[in-house]
């Protein structure tokens, strides 16, 4: 599929994956069922991630939990879209990670999935904001938690995306962007 992601740098330095296309749109619901079926392009591919140069790879188990995890069910409105069309700068947003914090598992069943803990990882992503026209009127930031699984074949696995948070002192213009 094509993807109309980059990254760009915000005027404060930061980097952000900028997604240009809303591809999950819908007045009341997602469907997941269409989140769950895109995110299969991206399983047995990796990515690494630059500031620790790791690599973070896409199991065939990420399709159904980003789409049907708990957290995905809790969300509504804004939120639930803009992780529906995150799916479309994952590759990126991995690519840009920073702040690798390990936790151990929290439940015996992790042990199975998670076998040396989990990694979590701070990225970010925009999307645009439509005018009546059609036109791109602004970028609306937000802030994500990845959160990875450290697994019994000693590869990273991204397991979900969560924590999603609009940063309002971050929603800037079209022309504000730098390459």
């Amino acid at each position: 599929m094509d993807r109309n992601v980059t990254v760009i740098t915000d005027l404060n330095g930061n980097r952000i994956v900028l997604i240009n296309d809303i591809l999950f749109k819908g007045k009341r619901n997602v469907n997941w069922k269409e989140v769950e079926t895109y995110l299969k392009q991206y399983v047995d591919e990796f990515f690494e991630i630059a500031d620790t140069k790791e690599l973070v790879y896409i199991g065939p188990d990420l399709p159904d939990e980003y789409a049907n995890s708990n957290y995905t069910h809790r969300l509504k409105g804004a939120s639930a879209k803009a992780k529906a069309n995150a799916a479309q700068g994952l590759p990126e947003m991995i690519k840009i990670a920073t702040g690798k914090h390990f936790e151990k598992n929290r439940k015996d069943k992790h042990n199975r999935d998670a076998k040396y803990g989990w990694y979590r990882y701070e990225s970010r992503f925009a999307l645009p904001v439509f005018d009546e026209n059609g036109g791109i009127e602004r970028y609306n930031v937000f802030h994500v938690l990845m959160l990875m699984r450290h697994a019994k074949d000693e590869k990273i696995y991204l397991y979900d995306i969560m924590e999603i948070k609009k940063e309002t002192s971050n929603l800037f213009q079209s022309n504000d962007l730098t390459q």
